[in-house]
C-alpha cells in the first residue's frame, strides 16, 4: 500500500463539507501544485437520489477544473461522502471512476462520533487502498 500526505486544512475542509449535508452525498475536487494538495473545490451533487449517489454538476465540475488550471494546479483528488455507508468505494464508484491518476477520497458519516476518511486508487476495475497521512 502506498501513502499520500494531505494537509490538515484540506482534510478539515472536506470533512466540513460532508458535515454540512449529512443526509446527502457531497462531492468535489482537490487541486495540487507540484504534486502538493493546495485547494478544495466543492461541486454540487445533481444525482436523482443524492442521499445514496453522487453525480457532479457538469458545469460546476468544468468550472472547478478551469479554476484549477488558472491557479496552475492539476487534479489531485476527487472526493465524496457516504452518509449511511462505510468509507469504501461502491460498485458504482468503481464503475464510474474516470480519472485513474486521481486519488479518490471517501468520507463516511456512518460512524459514531468520529468521521472517517479513506483514500483509494480506482483503476481498471481495481481498488487499491492508499494510506492517508494528515500533516
Amino acid at each position: 500500500m502506498n501513502s499520500v500526505v494531505l494537509p490538515r486544512s484540506i482534510v478539515n475542509q472536506v470533512l466540513a463539507h460532508a458535515q454540512r449535508s449529512p443526509e446527502s452525498e457531497v462531492c468535489g475536487l482537490v487541486g495540487a501544485r507540484g504534486g502538493e494538495p493546495q485547494r478544495v473545490y466543492p461541486v454540487g451533487n445533481v444525482a436523482d437520489e443524492p442521499s445514496a449517489l453522487f453525480r457532479m454538476d457538469p458545469k460546476g465540475q468544468v468550472d472547478a477544473m478551469r479554476r484549477m488550471r488558472e491557479a496552475g494546479e492539476t487534479l489531485f483528488a476527487i472526493y465524496h461522502s457516504h452518509p449511511r455507508s462505510p468509507a469504501e468505494p461502491s460498485a458504482r464508484d468503481l464503475a464510474e471512476a474516470a480519472y485513474p491518476e486521481a486519488l479518490y477520497l471517501i468520507v463516511s458519516l456512518d460512524t459514531e462520533g468520529v468521521l472517517q476518511m479513506r483514500a483509494f486508487r480506482l483503476e481498471n476495475g481495481a481498488i487499491s487502498d492508499v494510506d492517508l497521512v494528515v500533516a
